[in-house]
């Protein structure tokens, strides 16, 4: 039997599954969603979709908010300077 292979950045996680993955709040996704820090694929007006990829940078999102006690628009300071 052959396995599945999904591209890391194909979105195929609904937001009540990445919030369970990350342990992360539904509103407190939605918010890094306005703020820029990832950036789900749009289905119809309001369902996200997020990638393997989004799931990952969203992991370090977690560790950044819980475990360095650093708010949302630091996220976005410290992910811009580590993508230039």
């Amino acid at each position: 039997m052959d396995k599945i292979q999904i591209s890391q950045d194909e979105p195929v996680y609904v937001i009540s599954v990445v919030s369970k993955l990350v342990d992360l709040p539904l509103w407190t996704l939605r918010q890094l969603d306005k703020a820029g820090i990832v950036s789900p694929k749009r289905i119809g007006r309001k369902s996200r979709l997020y990638s393997l990829k989004d799931v990952k940078k969203l992991e370090y999102v977690h560790f950044l908010m819980e475990d360095k006690h650093v708010n949302i628009h630091g996220i976005k300071i410290i992910i811009q300077k580590e993508e230039e």
